[in-house]
């Protein structure tokens, strides 16, 4: 809808890329049995020994989180410069990294727990098991709803959704006009 769009996903993966000092404190952190030949953080290798454990995700997190803030920050930054006046930050853990101070609006896209495991088990091509001890690290969708500003439900088809979307977006551009 012409907005600037971070994927702080993206973003996170940027954080740990070979050379970077994120690279090796995840190496330090994790063990060089998580690396590739070419130098990369295999991530499916990282998820296995991460998710199995709440305390390696949460040493993960204080690796990544705030490396990643900087860099949302950044091209935040680069937006408003640009003359850019609306950004949209895509964010997965925005509230477990405690991101939800830098934005003026939050938006919580939320689906019941089967319908959420089987869509990212067959968009990642990974178990239900695995997706399901990932959500298990995250907060609930209880919890996001309580401290969102819009709430959209993704439980029916993408057309719905980007109706939703769409809807919700007309509402925040008429409500910009008139701040």
């Amino acid at each position: 809808m012409g907005a600037r769009v971070i994927d702080a996903d993206a973003v996170a993966h940027e954080v740990y890329r070979p050379g970077t000092d994120g690279w090796r404190e995840v190496v330090a952190a994790f063990g060089r049995g998580i690396v590739a030949p070419s130098g990369e953080i295999v991530r499916p290798r990282l998820a296995a020994l991460v998710f199995a454990d709440p305390a390696r995700v949460e040493r993960l997190n204080r690796i990544v989180h705030p490396r990643a803030r900087d860099l949302v920050v950044e091209r935040l930054g680069a937006a408003g410069q640009a003359g850019e006046t609306v950004a949209v930050v895509e964010a997965p853990l925005l509230f477990e990294a405690g991101w939800d101070d830098m934005f003026d609006e939050v938006w919580v896209v939320t689906a019941p727990e089967d319908t959420a495991t089987r869509r990212v088990a067959e968009a990642r091509g990974i178990g239900a098991v695995s997706v399901r001890s990932r959500m298990a690290a995250q907060m609930s969708n209880e919890d996001r709803l309580d401290r969102a500003d819009v709430a959209i439900d993704n439980s029916r088809t993408l057309d719905d959704l980007g109706a939703a979307v769409t809807e919700a977006w007309h509402r925040f551009v008429a409500g910009s006009d008139s701040r």
